[in-house]
């Protein structure tokens, strides 16, 4: 067997699974809520997401398919991100259900709504941190040929946030006391911050 698995993704892996969401994991979960232009509440996560900017702080997500949250936060231009804990790890899972539009996810994973401060739509209530954020911009994905792929990205400004002060440890934000989560690879895995450890940066002499 060749010491390397080499292949074209348009041509197929040749194994059991798609390994390439595995080999880039964790990834952050960006639970994010909205509201459509009729009030309703809508809570989704998403697996394709990270902060991309610190000054000012910027938050990117990837959608595959047009989902309710996209159409929410283009005719709102807004969203609040609420961090996935292990403690609201199975009520996270509910709310990725296919829901019909209008249904309140929060309702059916018995979640409570915070009212946030700036934006209309609602914050995960025993979310250790939320940040609510307004639209920059919705990014349709072209392929190499530049056809239009049925993804696109979500980027969006924070513009406040809040963090359970039970989670600040000496000022700092403890990330294993709130047990963050994340997105592994194949199917239903995931992962929980357990333990970090400190490599500063080199300081090299000019």
């Amino acid at each position: 067997m060749a010491r390397y698995h080499s292949y074209d993704p348009a041509e197929g892996h040749g194994l059991p699974h798609d390994p390439i969401k595995a080999i880039i994991a964790p990834r952050p979960i960006g639970w994010v809520s909205s509201l459509d232009k009729n009030g309703h509440p809508n809570l989704a996560p998403y697996s394709f997401f990270n902060i991309f900017c610190s000054a000012p702080p910027i938050l990117i997500f990837g959608s595959e398919g047009r989902k309710d949250s996209i159409n929410n936060i283009e005719a709102t231009g807004e969203f609040v991100y609420n961090l996935a804990t292990r403690r609201q790890a199975e009520a996270m899972n509910i709310s990725s259900g296919s829901f019909a539009p209008g249904v309140d996810e929060f309702n059916e994973a018995g979640l409570e709504k915070l009212a946030s401060e700036t934006v209309g739509s609602p914050r995960v209530g025993g979310a250790p941190a939320s940040f609510e954020c307004k639209l920059l911009e919705v990014k349709a994905l072209v392929d190499l040929d530049g056809n239009r792929l049925e993804r696109e990205l979500v980027i969006g400004q924070v513009v406040r946030v809040h963090i359970d002060a039970d989670y600040l440890t000496d000022g700092l934000f403890d990330i294993e006391k709130a047990g963050t989560i994340a997105r592994c690879g194949y199917r239903g895995d995931y992962v929980e911050v357990t333990s970090v450890f400190e490599m500063l940066r080199p300081v090299v002499g000019r």
